[in-house]
């Protein structure tokens, strides 16, 4: 064996082996940044950001992973330039209408996640037609969040609580956090194991805040476009050497 060779293998054993996340959430941030950085005009950068996105799901489906939500536009978004929204909005459109048939050969289910009442109607129609057709799908459940807002979502939630106990058809003595997750947009998906934020920001911006009680965080300092397979495998290396407790003690006290 050369002695290169015998480099690459000691490399390759003193790697952890890899635990992959049952549910992963993704904050894809820094596309304007990424744009701004290079010269163009932010569009350029969202552009660039959904090229990343297809690398994602790719990604997911070869390691595995069960279960990706990515942020994709936050109800504090609508502040944004009109112009910028339109385009993010047509960007959605896109994805969807281009991508559908790849995303249902490769067994992938869509959802949608987020407020759709200000959405106007063939948005809501698109959204409806990319979950009718991959609903049987068995593969990567992939969840957009999409007008989305974690306190939101959590209101709607007890909206819906306090209707059904106003109907008399739940005693308030009977409500617990089971409750409260089977009204969230995410029930019947685990919470999320891991939730990654790139460009360096190191806060949740209102992201699945009640199911990301337990989550294990990495905030990657590379802009959302240049988040390749290298930054995947870093942090799903990183997620691997973490002992999860959830607010228990190690194994293994010393």
């Amino acid at each position: 064996m050369s002695s290169d060779s015998a480099i690459t293998s000691a490399a390759a054993a003193s790697r952890p082996i890899l635990r992959i996340p049952v549910h992963l959430g993704v904050i894809m941030d820094g596309n304007g940044r990424w744009a701004r950085a290079r010269g163009k005009p932010r569009t350029e950068g969202h552009l660039a950001g959904v090229k990343s996105l297809r690398r994602l799901v790719e990604l997911c489906i070869n390691y595995g992973v069960a279960n990706l939500t990515v942020f994709s536009f936050s109800s504090e978004n609508w502040s944004r330039p009109r112009d910028e929204i339109n385009f993010i909005f047509g960007l959605l459109r896109r994805f969807v209408a281009s991508d559908l048939e790849k995303l249902y050969r490769n067994n992938v289910r869509v959802r949608i996640i987020g407020d759709r009442d200000g959405l106007d109607g063939s948005l809501r129609r698109l959204i409806d037609d990319v979950e009718m057709k991959t609903d049987a799908n068995t593969g990567l459940n992939l969840l957009v969040a999409f007008n989305y807002g974690a306190k939101a979502e959590i209101a709607m939630a007890v909206r819906r609580i306090a209707e059904a106990v106003k109907a008399g058809d739940l005693d308030p003595a009977d409500i617990t956090e089971a409750t409260i997750s089977r009204s969230l947009y995410t029930y019947g998906v685990p919470d999320p194991d891991l939730i990654i934020r790139t460009s360096g920001e190191q806060r949740v911006s209102n992201f699945l805040l009640w199911q990301a009680a337990y989550a294990e965080f990495a905030f990657v300092h590379e802009y959302w476009p240049d988040f390749d397979e290298s930054t995947f495998r870093r942090v799903l290396e990183d997620f691997s050497s973490r002992e999860r407790r959830f607010g228990g003690i190690e194994a293994n006290p010393t």
